[in-house]
């Protein structure tokens, strides 16, 4: 009778141990956020297909267009390497300088490094179609200021697209 007794102290302090192993685990820590939103603006060369395709549509422009607009963007460090990943909401308006406005919205997902050298991808839609946005660039820094230099690539059915942005974000 002693036996059953025993087997069954047994099992219930083996099934307790690792019941009471995940209750000492620390949580993990808080990630540190930082958002660096702020203005964008540069230039984006239109391959020939991507002018004809806005033309379909009515909308002339020549090969190269100004770009205006806003990044909202968070920054989440990893650990202490200065290594932190992205995510970027981009919206532009392009062609302001030649009487037309051009939407495009990008949300973009990338890692930047400890030096401020990033990369993104992500999808990009405008008037043109959606397509996949692959950018690289550098951040510079200066005190409390940024100062992002980025080339973006945007293949599509119509064309390829290539931008130059650049723009400034205040640490917060």
């Amino acid at each position: 009778m002693r036996m059953p007794v025993f087997v069954v102290v047994l099992l219930t302090l083996v099934a307790a141990a690792p019941a009471a192993a995940q209750s000492v685990i620390a949580p993990p820590p808080q990630p540190i956020v930082v958002n660096l939103s702020g203005p964008r603006f540069g230039v984006t060369t239109l391959s020939d297909g991507v002018v004809q395709k806005l033309a379909d549509r009515s909308i002339t422009v020549s090969p190269v267009i100004s770009q205006f607009g806003w990044q909202f963007e968070k920054q989440f460090y990893v650990k202490d390497s200065g290594v932190a990943m992205l995510n970027e909401w981009v919206f532009l308006l392009g062609g302001l300088d030649q009487g037309v406005a051009l939407p495009s919205l990008s949300w973009m997902m990338g890692v930047r490094t400890g030096n401020g050298t990033e990369f993104g991808v992500g999808p990009n839609i405008t008037p043109v179609g959606i397509s996949l946005a692959m950018a690289a660039g550098t951040t510079i820094r200066a005190g409390f200021l940024n100062v992002p230099v980025n080339i973006a690539v945007v293949p599509s059915k119509g064309g390829m697209r290539v931008s130059f942005l650049t723009g400034f974000s205040v640490r917060k």
